[in-house]
């Protein structure tokens, strides 16, 4: 069965995130996917939810968040996974520990208030691996409220 990557922070609700991933599933005839939920430092946010300083914990609320939102439309996520800050690195040791991945579906920011494409995020994922890299921005909108 086709496996995909699904890298996100902030975004991991955006509704453009989950068509990106429904879209895929039906190109690939029931594709499973993996989210991986870089544990950014907390510093970095654009969204600040509540008292939150462990940047781990947060990002494993935003991971059960997601799968939970990723199930209710219909979308279950086969795993959901933590790593570390730095989102290439992160990236890195989920391929080297779980390979076999067909693919990449890269959530963002909008590009001024978005850090991983300020690192050129998806081109990296790109040339490092070879393979497909579908790069989702959230809208405008989508960052001006909170998380739902």
């Amino acid at each position: 069965m086709t496996r995909y990557l699904v890298i996100a922070h902030e975004t991991v609700t955006n509704p453009d995130l989950l068509k990106q991933v429904r879209a895929v599933k039906e190109q690939e005839g029931g594709a499973e996917f993996v989210l991986l939920v870089p544990a950014t430092p907390v510093r970095h946010l654009l969204f600040r939810q509540g008292d939150e300083h462990d940047a781990e914990v947060a990002a494993r609320k935003l991971a059960d968040r997601a799968r939970t939102l990723f199930a209710k439309k219909g979308v279950p996520l086969s795993d959901v996974r933590v790593g570390a800050p730095d989102p290439v690195a992160a990236i890195e040791a989920e391929v080297e520990a779980n390979p076999g991945y067909a693919g990449f579906i890269i959530s963002t920011l909008p590009e001024e208030k978005s850090r991983w494409l300020r690192m050129d995020l998806p081109h990296t994922v790109r040339s490092k691996y070879g393979l497909p890299v579908h790069h989702v921005v959230a809208a405008q909108d989508f960052t001006r409220g909170a998380l739902p």
